[in-house]
This record gives C-alpha cells, structure tokens and sequence, in this order.
C-alpha cells in the first residue's frame, strides 16, 4: 500500500543526495553513518512508495 505521492517521493530523492553528500563531506564518525543511515530510509521510502511514520500517524499524500 501506496501513502505517498510523486511529490513528496522526489523531495525524498533530494533529501537522501543532500544527507550523503554531507555524511562524505561534512561530517565525522557517527554523524556520517547517522547521514548515511537517514539517506538510505530516504531513498527506500522513495523506491516503495510507503512510509511507515505516515502509517501511524495516519497521513496519506498518495492520489489514490
């Protein structure tokens, strides 16, 4: 099940580049893995459509 929009996923996509290109430039140690880790979630919830903090909280941005 879809609950997020075409919208909302491509600000993800952006969201992932802007955490990786700054856990490889910006930041050290954990806060470069915490980037990195936050970029991943982006882009998997971008590539399946589904959020699960939308679930709980009952949000739905998808067309359908």
């Amino acid at each position: 099940m879809k609950n997020e929009n075409g919208l909302d996923r491509i600000v993800r996509v952006i969201l992932a580049v802007v955490f990786f290109a700054l856990g490889f430039s910006v930041f050290s140690g954990i806060l470069s893995v915490v980037a990195y880790v936050l970029a991943a979630v982006m882009l998997m919830t971008a590539a399946t459509g589904f959020c699960a903090l939308y679930k709980i909280f009952g949000i739905n941005t998808s067309n359908k």
